[in-house]
């Protein structure tokens, strides 16, 4: 579950990114970007170079693909992803799926339903009758105890 919700949201920032890039032709500003012509630009105006840029390159995309291939890293060597991971993932889908109904958000849920299902899985048992904050690290001695 882990490795199918790590390459949904390697895939989703890939397509997001490269779709922009080239579907929405947000490449054909590049010139702009590189020359120096966002830096006096307005945020609020919003011209369409830097309309283009925050789609793209600026966009959510790029981070999304790093998550995607850290929870894909982090699986290949038998570690468990954080579960903040997971449910930051899905407050941020939910968050888009509110402002922007028909987007492809739906493909951020079912990878953060794999995410969570993934980690509770994953996550070890603590041992029986164990307490307190060393519960599960099993045959770790701590330096105070006796």
């Amino acid at each position: 579950m882990i490795k199918w919700a790590g390459w949904l949201i390697t895939l989703f920032g890939t397509a997001h990114t490269l779709g922009a890039l080239t579907v929405m032709k947000a490449a054909g500003h590049a010139g702009t970007w590189f020359s120096g012509g966002l830096w006096r630009d307005d945020l609020a105006a919003m011209s369409p170079a830097n309309s283009a840029f925050w789609l793209s390159a600026a966009s959510f995309g790029v981070p999304l693909v790093l998550v995607g291939l850290t929870v894909l890293w982090l699986e290949r060597r038998g570690i468990t992803p954080p579960l903040f991971l997971a449910w930051v993932l899905g407050i941020w889908t939910l968050l888009i799926a509110a402002v922007l109904l028909f987007t492809p958000w739906p493909i951020l849920l079912v990878a953060t339903v794999l995410l969570l299902a993934g980690i509770r899985r994953g996550e070890p048992a603590p041992p029986r009758g164990a307490t307190g904050p060393d519960q599960g690290l099993r045959g770790i001695s701590r330096p105070d105890a006796a």
